[in-house]
């Protein structure tokens, strides 16, 4: 079939494989170090309870045939390592149908991990990073040309990505309607980054614009994606300019990279070459009849399970981040249907005296990415993962967030856990574990520019409540 395949989308295919392994590598790095406190044996919420009491069938994964500490780690760095080959041309050399099995591969491993990982792996770049990676087991290799149809059902994903967020703003907070939003989001979102600060200081006409511009990004463009070269790769020129824009102002996992990674099926490979003075592809040979049935058989599929994402877009009670089958295939996507008014952030304490008074010194713990100490500048994390710090992000918001981990984590702050001291920045107790630990409630708000220039600070902080009474360790 001479429609099957686009010799044109060579050079888009390359570097999207590439850097979907590049994102599957850190994927399984994050796990590979962070795991052993977060789901381990002794981990907050271990694996081997969950699959107690979630069935193979509900939460398909092979930690239901066996687990361990040891084996979860090999496994994740497999995946880490077959990640790198592929990252590296390894899909490239190897027959077509050995490519299609180290992609399907790494989705199973990735499928295995995040279906035991709970609250910790509950962010909706675990599924678009799963549903990238299935239909990137279909994409080919330098054997054959790029499908048609692959590519065409990448942009729905892209489609669905943008499209499902812009929806979700615009029928949620009232802030999005009138442009008000970005007057607070940089300040308020889960993990500020180095230069958020500076964002959240802009003028605020300026922060109108960004949120019109984010309107006519996420509700017109992907339209575009849809429509004939060179209209397809403008819009998704533009898309991977706004994801751009995310990327600088704040930390959002490896959501605005795998989201610019899918929108690479929307850009003609042979005018990005031309762009780039790089040598046009010429077209491969004919791909095998058995791909072209298999690839036929999957976009059937996809369409078929397209049918609740799509009735939840056209919904007004719009779900968000919603899989609906335990695969995370063709599932809904969204962000920020409201904004917060107000920075609020749980300030973890410790001290070391066996009775408690009014004089009792506190020491605080220092966290990697959310912030903490007024005086410390907002890192730059994504893409990499910090869950702890994400979901102490959620716990500021309302302590139901946090109900099922956050006594598992100050149970292990007592004892001086190695694997759960190893996810925070700084532990006040290097030496001998706390006899207490507490949690209190801040308001975080930016400091103005007088503030910054005479203090040096880049946050102000309130002290609000207590948000956890002292807890002593257990005799």
């Amino acid at each position: 079939m001479e429609w099957f395949t686009a010799s044109g989308y060579w050079l888009s295919r390359l570097v999207l494989q590439r850097m979907l392994a590049v994102v599957y590598l850190v994927a399984f790095l994050s796990a590979a170090t962070q795991f052993r406190a977060l789901i381990g044996e002794r981990g907050m919420l271990p694996v081997p309870r969950f699959v107690r009491y979630v069935p193979l069938r509900r939460a398909p994964s092979v930690f239901h045939l066996h687990y361990s500490d040891r084996f979860f780690a090999a496994w994740a760095w497999t995946g880490a390592l077959l990640s790198a080959a592929v990252a590296a041309g390894a899909a490239d050399a190897v027959p077509l149908g050995a490519a299609m099995a180290m992609w399907a591969v790494l989705w199973v491993l990735y499928l295995s991990i995040v279906n035991v990982g709970q609250t910790w792996y509950s962010f909706g770049w675990e599924s678009l990073l799963l549903e990238t990676g299935f239909l990137a087991v279909f994409l080919g290799n330098a054997r054959t040309d790029p499908p048609v149809l692959v590519l065409w059902l990448l942009r729905w994903l892209v489609f669905r990505v943008e499209f499902g967020a812009g929806l979700i703003k615009w029928r949620g907070d009232p802030c999005w309607r009138d442009l008000t939003c970005l007057y607070y989001h940089h300040e308020t979102q889960p993990m500020p980054g180095p230069l958020s600060w500076f964002f959240h200081r802009l003028p605020r006409p300026l922060h109108r614009v960004e949120t019109a511009a984010n309107h006519v990004a996420q509700l017109i463009v992907p339209f575009g994606l849809f429509l004939p070269q060179p209209v397809a790769s403008v819009a998704a020129g533009l898309i991977i300019v706004t994801q751009l824009w995310l990327v600088a102002s704040g930390n959002f996992a490896w959501l605005n990279w795998i989201t610019i990674v899918v929108t690479l099926s929307a850009v003609d490979g042979n005018a990005a070459a031309d762009l780039f003075s790089l040598p046009r592809h010429s077209p491969g040979p004919g791909a095998p009849v058995w791909y072209e049935i298999l690839v036929l058989a999957v976009t059937v599929f996809v369409l078929a399970l397209s049918w609740w994402p799509v009735r939840n877009m056209l919904s007004r009670h719009q779900r968000m981040n919603m899989s609906f089958n335990p695969y995370h295939l063709v599932n809904t996507y969204g962000a920020f249907g409201s904004v917060n008014r107000r920075r609020h952030e749980v300030v973890v304490e410790g001290t070391d005296e066996e009775h408690i008074t009014r004089e009792t010194v506190w020491k605080e713990y220092g966290f990697k990415g959310k912030p903490g100490d007024p005086r410390r500048v907002p890192r730059q994390f994504a893409p990499w993962h910090l869950r702890l710090d994400w979901l102490m992000w959620f716990a500021g918001i309302s302590p139901g967030y946090a109900e099922d981990w956050f006594g598992p984590f100050v149970e292990r702050l007592l004892t001086n856990d190695p694997a759960t001291l190893r996810l925070l920045r700084h532990n006040p107790f290097p030496g001998t574990p706390p006899t207490h630990v507490r949690a209190r409630l801040y308001r975080y708000r930016f400091t103005t520019w007088q503030e910054r220039r005479e203090t040096g600070a880049w946050w102000h902080r309130t002290l609000e409540r207590e948000w956890l009474p002292p807890v002593r360790r257990a005799p």
